[in-house]
């Protein structure tokens, strides 16, 4: 089968939209026809060389679609079914799923090459090279063949705009402030980046009860957005911020900080350290540069001394069979903010001049619709 994609085969090069050639599916594989892909800054990662990958790669992670095909011994979904596309697949009888933690199973070791538990690939060019699609996906493809394990059923009233944003930006966001900071009521809380992934924090800080919710970001739009996903306060950089937490809490500084900012540095890691205070924690959900190093804190003064804590975490600790429907759930019922996400639609062809609006912080969310 043919399908049209966006193909990156060199970091720093454009995105390629081109036809590749699709295989059926195999033993535990389900063939997806994509309605929606969520443009996250993660692919643009691989782009800019930050987070590496096997080359070249369908790009996209995030995706809601129609089951169109499944292979033998599938017994998630069957054919029809609309699904979300996870980007951390959860098989369900690892170490980590077996033990509720499905954000680190096993199955994800493959999420940089997109190789599929046979150890082969569906994604061929016409010049005979194996594709793998990212986090196992591939989602900026019109359609693609995954692991039943990356794939959980949705109800079919969900808009698929909507539905791909739950695979991963919204989960990871709503799960650094919900789990991963495990924010509590009356907490104050600091988040570094209002973007797709940030907004989210600012959602989860609210639900989990946050009597504060502080909001870092140079970008005017982003701040003014956060204030309508439910911040308190919003700050263009960290020294004018933590001034005023410092009024707020009478000098005892943020419970917590939460890191989402695009491109995560060392600069950025100790400003949240600086903002929370005795026995706070900071919770980084942002990806740097491989190979600069993120965390540079004096262990006296930044850490022991004040008894902070410092947690990372996959896809906000949350677990995709039960998250993702939860999380839709609390849509439906006017809860989440989902739809005021999507800043922007775009054609698959359109995909460099999406990222070159997130780039430039003209969006919050864009989407990509697949005819």
């Amino acid at each position: 089968m043919r399908t049209v994609a966006a193909v990156l085969r060199e970091a720093g090069k454009p995105w390629e939209v081109t036809e590749l050639e699709l295989d059926e599916p195999r033993r535990g594989e389900v063939r997806v026809r994509f309605a929606a892909s969520g443009m996250c800054h993660s692919d643009h990662h691989l782009r800019t060389g930050d987070s590496l990958c096997r080359l070249p790669i369908v790009g996209g992670h995030e995706g809601a679609g129609v089951v169109e095909a499944v292979g033998p011994e599938v017994t998630r979904v069957q054919v029809g079914d609309h699904v979300v596309c996870s980007f951390i697949p959860a098989c369900g009888t690892c170490r980590y799923c077996a033990t509720g933690r499905q954000n680190l199973c096993d199955q994800g070791a493959q999420m940089q090459t997109g190789m599929l538990s046979d150890g082969t690939f569906r994604f061929h060019d016409d010049a005979g090279e194996d594709l793998g699609g990212f986090c196992m996906l591939g989602t900026f493809s019109q359609r693609a063949v995954v692991s039943q394990a990356s794939c959980v059923r949705v109800d079919k009233d969900i808009p698929f705009e909507v539905a791909a944003l739950v695979g991963c930006g919204v989960p990871t966001g709503w799960g650094s402030a919900v789990y991963a900071a495990g924010v509590s009521p009356g907490d104050t809380v600091v988040i570094f980046g209002a973007g797709g992934v940030g907004m989210n924090a600012v959602q989860g800080a609210r639900y989990a009860g946050a009597r504060r919710v502080v909001v870092v970001d140079p970008v005017p739009f982003k701040r003014d957005t956060a204030l309508a996903f439910g911040a308190t306060d919003v700050f263009a950089d960290a020294q004018e911020a933590h001034q005023a937490v410092v009024r707020m809490t009478r000098g005892q500084l943020a419970d917590h900080a939460i890191c989402t900012v695009g491109v995560l540095d060392a600069q950025v890691v100790a400003q949240a350290a600086g903002i929370v205070g005795k026995g706070g924690q900071v919770t980084i959900t942002s990806v740097g540069r491989t190979g600069d190093m993120h965390i540079q804190l004096a262990a006296n003064g930044a850490v022991v001394g004040y008894q902070r804590r410092l947690q990372g975490h996959v896809f906000g600790m949350c677990n995709p069979l039960y998250d993702i429907p939860r999380l839709l759930g609390l849509y439906r019922d006017g809860q989440l903010k989902l739809d005021e996400l999507i800043t922007r639609r775009y054609r698959l062809d359109e995909i460099n001049a999406g990222y070159q609006d997130l780039i430039d912080g003209k969006l919050i969310r864009g989407v990509i619709v697949h005819d």
